[in-house]
């Protein structure tokens, strides 16, 4: 890589572009990719890929979205240097007021982006309007959507993705409000049968929204032959994208196959990381509850799973693991989580997009990254 003081570089090495990995340079100015050129003297061992898109992440490094500014740029700052180059800070089921206070923080961060961390493009609400009934890790503050609650979170103008439970009073006209304002709706942690969240859907989709699925499987319940559930009427929507937390605890491996063969460009993945993440195993906490974290595993002292403390580029590594070959793993990991919150200036190889790029080695191990044409410093497996 060579940088210069006019914010230009070139970037050497396996492009990862549509039709596989292709030898050549990114060429970035001012943020943006300017030029892809062949080069067939690339290095063979450096792919370079779009940055990673999580669209579902509480926190990591020891930050949360619900801390405000100063966790909001401790999260930004971990995972950028796991490759993530745009997230969407989520918030947890609380008192309104601390809810309302945690979506302020995320339009502050984004009036003055955080030196050296993802972008911040908007906020994932996931809670409170979700079943009491499927809190999961979510403390007991649940509400109902009510217009007024509605009109009060969208004047923040930072919301990009909501989580609903089809089943709450208000919700379909919810679902509505929220598709005409641009923001993704997501069915998760309900107990709606499937007719109900494909009514949600529907609805949706006729108000020219995006839709998706909360974390695939997890909150929701399975799929049975004669009562598929949210999960068998979301990977059944044509249009629905599906996040999966693939930390190898939240979704079996045939789950996982299952929701790609009946979705193949509709899986994407997330980390629903809590502030835990890139701190090892120890004690933690989730939404003001404690947590224990062990290897892979974070949970509440009941044993209920708590968020993960995944990152993206473990997601990718295993998605390949799985199977996945890696053109379709990057798929997973930017372009269509991008696309389902109606990002288009990101998450793929291509002139006139931003310059958000990670670059990895054989191994799959993140080397460097740069957000919007500015190098990040990564954390080395």
């Amino acid at each position: 890589m060579t940088v210069s003081q006019h914010s230009t570089a070139v970037l050497r090495g396996q492009l990862l572009l549509p039709e596989g990995l292709v030898p050549g340079a990114v060429h970035v100015q001012d943020g943006r990719i300017t030029d892809l050129v062949p080069d067939v003297q690339a290095p063979a061992d450096r792919l370079i890929l779009p940055g990673f898109v999580d669209t579902h992440v509480h926190g990591g490094g020891g930050g949360d979205t619900m801390d405000g500014a100063a966790g909001l740029a401790t999260l930004a700052r971990l995972h950028a240097r796991c490759g993530t180059t745009t997230l969407l800070p989520t918030t947890i089921t609380n008192p309104w007021e601390r809810v309302l206070d945690a979506l302020r923080a995320v339009a502050e961060v984004m009036r003055a982006p955080v030196p050296g961390g993802a972008d911040l493009p908007g906020a994932h609400l996931e809670g409170p309007f979700i079943s009491p009934q499927r809190l999961g890790a979510q403390p007991p503050f649940t509400l109902d959507p009510t217009s007024e609650r509605l009109e009060e979170i969208l004047a923040l103008g930072v919301v990009r993705a909501v989580t609903l439970a089809p089943e709450l009073p208000g919700a379909m006209a919810a679902a509505v409000r929220f598709a005409r304002a641009g923001v993704r709706v997501g069915v998760g942690h309900t107990r709606a049968d499937a007719d109900t969240v494909s009514a949600l859907l529907a609805v949706v989709q006729a108000s020219g929204g995006e839709v998706a699925a909360t974390h695939l499987f997890n909150a929701m319940g399975g799929v049975e032959g004669r009562v598929p559930g949210p999960a068998g009427a979301l990977m059944s929507h044509p249009q629905a994208t599906l996040e999966v937390i693939l930390d190898g605890v939240h979704v079996h491996d045939t789950a996982f196959r299952l929701a790609r063969a009946a979705a193949p460009e509709r899986v994407m993945l997330i980390t629903d990381a809590m502030r835990a993440a890139g701190l090892g195993d120890g004690q933690s906490e989730l939404g003001g509850q404690a947590v224990t974290v062990r290897g892979a595993h974070a949970t509440l002292p009941d044993g209920t799973l708590a968020g993960s403390v995944l990152t993206m580029d473990e997601a990718l590594r295993r998605a390949v693991a799985a199977g996945v070959p890696l053109p379709e793993a990057s798929r997973m990991a930017s372009l269509t989580p991008a696309r389902s919150v109606g990002l288009r200036d990101r998450g793929e190889l291509r002139v006139g997009l931003r310059a958000d790029l990670v670059t990895l080695d054989a191994a799959l191990t993140v080397q460097d990254v740069w957000v919007a044409g500015q190098p990040v410093a990564p954390v080395l497996a």
